[in-house]
């Protein structure tokens, strides 16, 4: 290696050292979706990332998406997408769809990504121990059919995968006490579950910077009273929205730390854990 690049890897591995040691056995919540999930390179490094947190002694869990995934199978079988509000509406061929897709397609692969990479990845999809358990999404917007939200999660179990040096790679549906699957929207899922688990941070891979304002210049840091100023002038909007009210919901149960990060760019999570200077925006009280 020539001297130069041996001392920026030096360099490098110097500044992240406090934040390996600060975040040492802690739990941290990486929600992943977006473009990440979609090209290779991104998928890679992405795999590598987690890997990488592992081994260093983070308690990483992965909580992921699929919209695109299911968008290209439903296509297949011929059934049409509908969306109200920006949530599926998910009828019993629809969620057969779903949960195939996110249990043997997404989850499999993510999975097999992550353990390339010397890691040991258990995927947590379409199981019947219920680890997830879920009730019916009731709203006056319409009747979502098998949409859900968490209403319990197995905790002990979890803890005990991390405390076996395993990293949880979790597909958003859960169980009803019928055995009916819900499709869980995936921001809501990695927010509940980070506040049942109390976790140290949790990071959400978008397709953007982070939260922009007017100019559309990133945003580094956010309090409520800012979040609900943009929301009210409608400069928080659309898909963003959810993702925000994800990382309030975390920041006010348990969760220490919230961002919201560019999963666009290769190894988005360790610039974000890793750095001085951090990437994305930062959700504080």
């Amino acid at each position: 290696m020539e001297k130069n690049k041996a001392e920026q890897v030096i360099k490098i591995l110097t500044e992240a050292l406090p934040f390996i040691q600060k975040f040492s056995k802690k739990i941290c919540i990486v929600k992943y979706g977006g473009a990440a999930m979609v090209e290779k390179d991104l998928k890679y490094s992405f795999a590598r990332d987690i890997a990488l947190m592992k081994q260093v002694g983070i308690n990483v869990i992965v909580v992921h998406g699929g919209g695109p995934q299911i968008d290209e199978q439903l296509s297949r079988v011929k059934i049409k997408r509908n969306f109200v509000d920006g949530i599926r509406i998910t009828d019993n061929k629809t969620i057969e769809v779903v949960s195939k897709t996110l249990s043997n397609i997404v989850n499999k692969e993510i999975v097999e990504l992550i353990n390339s990479n010397g890691a040991n990845a258990i995927g947590i999809s379409n199981n019947e121990n219920k680890y997830i358990q879920a009730k019916k999404y009731i709203s006056d917007k319409a009747d979502y059919g098998y949409v859900g939200e968490i209403t319990n999660i197995d905790t002990n179990y979890f803890c005990k995968l991390l405390d076996s040096n395993y990293i949880p790679v979790i597909a958003p549906l859960g169980f009803d006490e019928n055995n009916n699957i819900y499709n869980i929207n995936a921001d809501s899922a990695a927010s509940k579950i980070a506040s049942e688990l109390a976790a140290e941070k949790i990071i959400f891979l978008t397709d953007q910077q982070g939260v922009l304002n007017k100019k559309k210049e990133l945003i580094s840091s956010l309090n409520f009273e800012e979040i609900n100023k943009l929301i009210k002038n409608d400069v928080i909007t659309g898909g963003m929205l959810p993702k925000i009210q994800a990382c309030l919901d975390a920041i006010n149960n348990n969760v220490k730390m919230a961002h919201i990060v560019d999963g666009r760019i290769q190894h988005s999570v360790l610039l974000e854990i890793f750095t001085n200077e951090g990437i994305g925006t930062l959700v504080k009280k």
